[in-house]
């Protein structure tokens, strides 16, 4: 099955889960080619911390996501546009994405300075790729508390983290950034709720991301008619949002559906327990056709339901902000490296692992670094973790096109989780 999008790119499902929603397949950009399901490594800053673009292809990361907020705030936007966009500015040659700032609504918002993640759940393996935050009751978000932004049925308000300087993002505003910026994909404009906000809430935040979502494709589709004969061409996806309520996800991708996007995004909260039939309820309805981004999750238990229930793209900062911590995956699970035991470790961090860190460095190599707080420490760390998940997905894929996929995700979370 091959499904041509308008502009640049080109999705084909190569072969399905039997009687599950989830696929392989191959997503065709500009800049190469994605194999899905695929992890995208976080470059907040157009950069993934601690690693050069040449390691992060080493490890083999297929595309990278930046960050059209603290982009826009440093180095700005127009300086990336006249650098040549985002790709020659962080020398990175492959398949890149922006999100679309609207997450810092969130973060700026309901998450400033709390602590409830945009997931509610019981569950050990919370994903920690996100802020903390509160659930709002209204749409003010400025506050003595020292929230950073407002929000109306405009745009957003913010002051910036950095100097408290004042700044607004629109639809209108969060595209041309992202054109500026330059990425492959982007994401329209939306607003993310957190999983404790009411129902009332999360359904007025949603009507609003689907005013937003219209604006911005709108206006995508006049910066992109501008554009000289020739030029690489972006490619917007739609944000589903809706909360944790099973009539919000399905009215929310029923209408975002319907809408001229080149793919979609899963954004907003969930409940840990049932979030695989939430991601279920919206990919039933989605367009088969076109590739579907589950936003910030990246825990290897959400990666299989993921993919069983038909994502096809993920990305989250946990691998590169845990290892930074000295917080490690093995096929057992999460190591602490800084944990007294692993001092005279010297067997690597996991003896299934090819990654470079386990192929040349010990446990206790790792933390000998970690306590004596050197930056290298960070580097390999994340070269581990990110090669992990990164290697991890590719597997999850293989075992589709194998047709083993149950057997190796019962075999793997068993393993995984098994303490």
């Amino acid at each position: 099955m091959v499904v041509n999008i308008k502009r640049m790119l080109n999705f084909k499902i190569e072969k399905e889960l039997n009687n599950e929603l989830g696929r392989a397949g191959v997503l065709t950009t500009p800049h190469g080619v994605i194999k899905t399901p695929a992890f995208v490594t976080v470059g907040t800053k157009a950069t993934v911390k601690a690693l050069t673009s040449e390691q992060v292809k080493d490890l083999g990361a297929q595309v990278v996501l930046a960050n059209t907020y603290h982009l826009y705030l440093q180095p700005g936007d127009k300086l990336l546009k006249q650098a040549g966009g985002l790709h020659k500015f962080m020398n990175w040659n492959g398949p890149t994405m922006t999100d679309s700032g609207g997450f810092q609504v969130f973060s700026l918002g309901e998450a400033f300075g709390n602590s409830v993640t945009k997931i509610s759940q019981q569950s050990k393996s919370l994903s920690t790729c996100l802020p903390v935050g509160k659930a709002p009751t209204t749409n003010d978000s400025v506050d003595n508390s020292g929230r950073l932004m407002e929000i109306d049925d405009e745009g957003v308000n913010f002051r910036s983290h950095i100097d408290g300087s004042q700044h607004r993002f629109t639809p209108e505003k969060s595209i041309e950034i992202q054109h500026n910026i330059g990425a492959d994909i982007i994401f329209a404009f939306d607003e993310c709720t957190s999983p404790q906000a009411s129902y009332e809430y999360q359904k007025e935040a949603m009507e609003r991301t689907h005013q937003w979502a219209r604006r911005s494709l709108i206006h995508h589709n006049h910066l992109e008619a501008k554009l000289p004969s020739g030029k690489n061409r972006q490619v917007l996806f739609g944000i589903v949002q809706g909360g944790r309520f099973e009539d919000l996800r399905k009215e929310s991708a029923k209408i975002i559906s319907q809408m001229d996007f080149d793919g979609f995004g899963i954004g907003g909260s969930f409940k840990k327990e049932d979030m695989d039939t939430a991601v279920g309820w919206v990919n039933q309805i989605l367009p088969k056709g076109k590739p579907r981004h589950l936003l910030g999750i990246g825990e290897p238990e959400d990666l299989f339901g993921g993919v069983q229930n038909g994502v096809d793209l993920f990305d989250c900062v946990a691998p590169t902000r845990m290892a930074r911590n000295g917080t490690l995956y093995t096929v057992d699970g999460r190591i602490n490296i800084n944990n007294a035991k692993f001092k005279n470790d010297f067997s690597p961090i996991d003896k299934t692992c090819q990654c470079y860190t386990c192929q040349n460095y010990s446990r206790a190599y790792l933390s000998h670094l970690f306590r004596a707080k050197e930056m290298l420490a960070g580097t390999l760390a994340s070269t581990h973790n990110l090669y992990f998940i990164t290697n991890l997905v590719e597997r999850i894929r293989q075992s589709i096109l194998d047709g083993n996929f149950l057997e190796f995700k019962k075999e793997f979370l068993k393993q995984y989780y098994k303490n």
